[in-house]
């Protein structure tokens, strides 16, 4: 799944409920670590609406993992 927005993002994380709990950790760290890596590609081609962009999807997926824990 290809998050784009923060919808995109809920939606992902409301996909994860039917999964068991080490999988779902699993699928949302990669995610993460996924949208990170595009935030420094935003970053280094000076892109603020994408770096904004995900940010806010990268600050729903974390908020997500720490009520997860």
């Amino acid at each position: 799944m290809k998050i784009n927005n923060i919808t995109d993002a809920e939606e992902f994380i409301d996909s994860l409920t039917d999964k068991r709990p080490a999988t779902a950790k699993m699928m949302l760290d990669k995610m993460i670590e996924s949208l990170e890596l595009g935030q420094m590609y935003y970053e280094q081609n000076d892109n603020q609406r994408g770096i904004l962009r995900l940010t806010a999807c990268l600050r729903v997926l974390q908020d997500s993992r720490h009520s997860r824990v």
